[in-house]
């Protein structure tokens, strides 16, 4: 399903039909039309940038061509070209347990302008992707948080976190691995190629995964129009001893006010086993004049901090990062793997009602999990919200913590059960933006 073109699917009537009583136009927008400069636009300022360039704008198009762009205009606005609501979507895949995946609605770009706020603008714009999406047989939806207080009454909760780390690296004395193989410069144009098989091959082994695109690794690597840093990139490759490329380091360096002092800041490092791992994060903290190494979307506990003398030298800053809201109860459960045997009754409070039910979980002796829609006098085990069964899906939660906040309830022998199911093979990780 993740080849579905979603570009052919229509805009959805019921979220047309409320913004058209306030007014509103609610219509999808062509990338390679006259409304594409608009729709990018407001984009940019929902999201504080500047105006794009040609050359910005022809890269972009390149991307959102095969996305689903849909504009809530005010025809009546001193703009009416310019949508003050947009929104963009696409079918991908969502790596559920090491080697498993989902299909998956992914959305982005979701603005609102200022002038328009509290018209229901974003109430229909989110609505209408969720019905699209079900209607077309997802099972999830996903999408990365600038704000953290917006999607959870839409049904999306957090399902993986990141760290933001920092490392002192006049504290950080190595004391990891010696990695057997070696690192080499590459060109900025081979960059590009070496993300994409990398991270691909990453990807598929990481719960909470999802694949980038050209786009995004075009960005990464400097060699996307309007980089006020593409002259700083830099990028080294670890090849193992069968001269295999198993990772891919890509940074750039600022100076600071003391020379000897820069900061490396971390673009992307994607590593393929724990050598290549080992070889690129000791590469970047003994890197000459060099005092700090920033770098973003690590894994919520990363095991470079155990891989320094003084781990407090290694800051790491969580956050949610990948939000996951599920829309088919069986579908989603059905797509990963467990770490042990369940059988119960699970009931699902939904608000917007896509997964909301009583539902019959079985998990066999090997992990597969069979689901299916409760009897009405089935005796339910565990209650929980629909955010906390995306939160959930992936491992990366414990069903006991949610129960402490009170989005999980249930004997404490059954929600037990759930935490040894649900354990992950691997903790989810999202280590990009989309």
């Amino acid at each position: 399903m993740a080849s579905i073109d979603t570009l052919t699917l229509p805009a959805d009537p019921t979220s047309a039909a409320d913004l058209a009583a306030v007014g509103l136009e609610y219509s999808r927008v062509d990338a390679d039309g006259d409304g594409f400069r608009p729709f990018q636009r407001a984009v940019a300022r929902g999201f504080l940038g500047g105006e794009s360039t040609d050359d910005e704008a022809a890269h972009s198009r390149k991307t959102l061509r095969t996305r689903r762009l849909t504009g809530v205009f005010d025809r009546s606005g001193s703009e009416p070209e310019v949508p003050v609501g947009t929104i963009d979507s696409w079918a991908s895949t969502l790596t559920t347990s090491p080697g498993r995946t989902a299909d998956l609605w992914s959305i982005s770009a979701v603005t609102v302008a200022p002038t328009h706020r509290r018209r229901g603008i974003a109430r229909a714009m989110i609505g209408g992707e969720l019905r699209t999406a079900a209607a077309a047989g997802f099972a999830l939806a996903g999408l990365t948080v600038t704000e953290a207080t917006i999607y959870g009454r839409w049904g999306f909760s957090p399902a993986a976190w990141a760290s933001d780390v920092v490392v002192d690296t006049r504290r950080a004395r190595w004391t990891g691995p010696t990695a057997p193989g070696r690192l080499d410069f590459i060109a900025r144009d081979g960059i590009v190629e070496r993300l994409r098989a990398i991270h691909e091959r990453v990807r598929v082994l990481r719960p909470g995964s999802v694949p980038g695109w050209d786009g995004r690794w075009r960005g990464v690597a400097g060699v996307a129009p309007g980089d006020k840093e593409a002259e700083k990139v830099r990028a080294v490759v670890y090849r193992d001893v069968d001269d295999v490329e198993r990772g891919i380091l890509v940074y750039t360096l600022a100076e600071t006010d003391e020379y000897a002092a820069h900061d490396l800041s971390v673009r992307a490092i994607f590593a393929d086993g724990d050598e290549a791992y080992a070889a690129l994060w000791r590469f970047a903290i003994e890197h000459d004049l060099v005092g700090k190494v920033k770098a973003w979307l690590q894994a919520p506990v990363p095991p470079v901090q155990w891989m320094v003398a003084d781990r407090r030298a290694v800051t790491a800053t969580l956050t949610d990062h990948h939000w996951l809201r599920v829309l088919d109860v069986a579908g989603a459960l059905s797509s990963r793997s467990y770490a042990a045997p369940l059988e119960l009754v699970l009931r699902v409070d939904d608000p917007l009602g896509f997964a909301d039910g009583s539902w019959s979980v079985r998990i066999d002796d090997a992990g597969e999990a069979e689901v299916t829609s409760a009897s009405a006098d089935a005796r339910v085990d565990v209650d929980l919200t629909v955010g906390a069964l995306g939160s959930l899906l992936l491992g990366g939660v414990r069903a006991t913590e949610l129960a402490s906040a009170g989005l999980v309830s249930g004997g404490a022998s059954a929600i037990a059960v759930v935490d040894a199911a649900f354990a992950p093979a691997a903790i989810p990780l999202l280590d990009i933006w989309y």
